[in-house]
């Protein structure tokens, strides 16, 4: 076997989620039993969801758990750069060349084609896939449309008949025919290549040997396999990685649960137990004290067919179990003394600085600043009562505010308030009637702390989970009519 190296290729556009500690630990894992090199690489070729800070944040939080890595676009490498708007002349190159090898083709249909092609298909019961209309066009048809100024697309030619079939490393022989395979768009109309073209060019060039990834990329591996074969390449190892699922089994989501590696680190979780949990699905054969094991032992015992194939139960009972155990047996009491300290720190100091305007004796700061240091505020209803706004309305502000979250640029209190604000017109809610159920769901209580600073201080991820579980005190159904945002986009919380 030729050197393993291996990578996970995170997207700038969030929080970073737990299932990238998942698969960078068990890419980790694998690279450390094999004596390779696992690199980070940052896909952040969709610009328009591109955050700021995110890139940071996802070194910030891999590190937090302890992860360390061989390459990447903030500790360089021989096969740079790392970031894929930095490769872009890269793949103009390889996209060239699946054009001239006639592999690729230009495709001009409409949004609004495409829409009317997957509803019809969905009618016949169908999967929804391109029909190929395109591939009819003459090369003089194509000179036509760009001399025009049609915006088009890249799609990849897919054979018609027989199969395509891989060993995966957890999932063994998989078969899939090539009539279940889209021919997947390579480059999107602003010239941007799509995940589908610049991570197979990626792996190629960054020597990747091994692909441990989500099992979600089963159906798209084919596609994957035949870029390989069209640019002439041996294609890694494929291994798919169960997903990771709620006690419902259904996939783990943050809408559902709290999944950001940054609300583990706020609610006081001990990056040592997080992974020991994460770990623990790759370990065959053990229980009670035999599951408490530190990183370096979890790295000799870890066999990836010891996976569920069903899918690990991300349970936060069972990490509340590791974590107690952690911090009871695995820490000294200077070393607990100074993970507290340190965990507490910047929330405290900064908490203190606004409760000063507020507060008229030492003893005033439990109340003022209290709500900081929670983890679960413990609400109901009845929290709600006594507001000027009834509860439907209650329930609309949250709800609307749940999903706005995620969609504020930088997370910075002008910021925030600029998104409150916004809701004004979603609403029909001037924004001090907003704020009220807003103190509460955050803070606890109607009034306290400036509610935007507060926010700012407690992070994304906690906001997100405290006005999650405001809103589903409620039925949270828009009240009277639909509002505006769903007139327009639909309702997709």
């Amino acid at each position: 076997m030729s050197q393993v190296r291996v990578r996970i290729a995170p997207s700038p556009t969030g929080e970073p989620h737990i299932g990238t500690a998942y698969t960078a630990l068990v890419n980790i894992a694998f690279a450390k039993q094999h004596g390779g090199q696992f690199i980070i690489r940052v896909e952040d070729t969709d610009t328009s969801r591109t955050v700021a800070d995110a890139e940071a944040k996802i070194y910030e939080s891999l590190r937090w758990l302890g992860m360390e890595w061989a390459e990447g676009p903030d500790v360089g490498g021989p096969y740079g750069p790392y970031r894929q708007t930095e490769r872009r002349a890269i793949y103009d190159t390889h996209i060239a060349e699946l054009m001239g090898k006639g592999h690729a083709f230009k495709c001009f249909c409409t949004p609004e084609r495409l829409d009317t092609m997957r509803a019809l298909q969905r009618k016949k019961g169908q999967s929804p896939k391109y029909d190929g209309h395109c591939l009819k066009l003459t090369a003089d048809e194509v000179a036509a449309k760009e001399a025009a100024g049609e915006p088009h697309v890249i799609r990849m030619k897919i054979p018609t008949e027989g199969e395509c079939t891989w060993e995966d490393g957890v999932y063994g022989k998989v078969t899939i025919p090539w009539a279940d395979v889209d021919m997947q768009v390579l480059v999107k109309s602003d010239g941007m290549p799509t995940y589908h073209l610049a991570h197979m060019v990626d792996d190629h060039l960054m020597k990747i040997s091994h692909v441990l990834r989500g099992e979600e990329w089963i159906s798209s591996t084919p596609k994957h396999i035949k870029l390989f074969e069209y640019f002439g390449w041996d294609a890694p190892k494929y291994v798919h990685l169960p997903v990771l699922r709620n006690l419902d089994r259904t996939k783990l989501s943050k809408r559902k649960s709290p999944t950001s590696i940054s609300w583990f680190e706020r609610q006081g979780y001990l990056p040592e137990a997080v992974v020991n949990f994460l770990g623990n699905f790759y370990v065959k054969s053990v229980e009670g004290d035999e599951e408490v094991m530190d990183v370096a032992e979890f790295y000799k015992k870890f066999d990836l067919t010891a996976v569920s194939k069903a899918g690990p139960v991300f349970d936060l009972a069972k990490l509340d179990w590791f974590n107690g155990r952690w911090l009871r047996e695995k820490l000294s009491e200077d070393e607990y003394v100074a993970r507290v300290a340190g965990w507490a720190a910047h929330t405290v100091r900064e908490g203190l600085k606004m409760a000063r305007t507020r507060m008229v004796r030492f003893t005033d700061l439990p109340d003022w600043m209290g709500f900081l240091l929670k983890g679960d505020l413990k609400l109901t209803k009845e929290s709600f009562a006594g507001l000027k706004t009834d509860e439907a309305k209650n329930a609309a502000i949250l709800y609307h505010a749940h999903k706005a979250v995620d969609a504020i640029g930088a997370w910075e209190a002008p910021a925030i308030w600029d998104a409150i604000k916004g809701l004004e017109g979603t609403l029909g809610l001037k924004a001090r009637d907003i704020t009220g159920p807003l103190y509460v769901a955050i803070t606890g209580a109607a009034q306290g702390l400036p509610l935007t600073d507060s926010m700012a201080l407690m992070g994304r991820a906690m906001c997100r989970d405290r006005l999650r579980k405001a809103r589903d005190l409620f039925d949270w159904q828009p009240f009277e009519t639909k509002t505006k945002m769903e007139e327009e986009h639909g309702d997709n919380a």
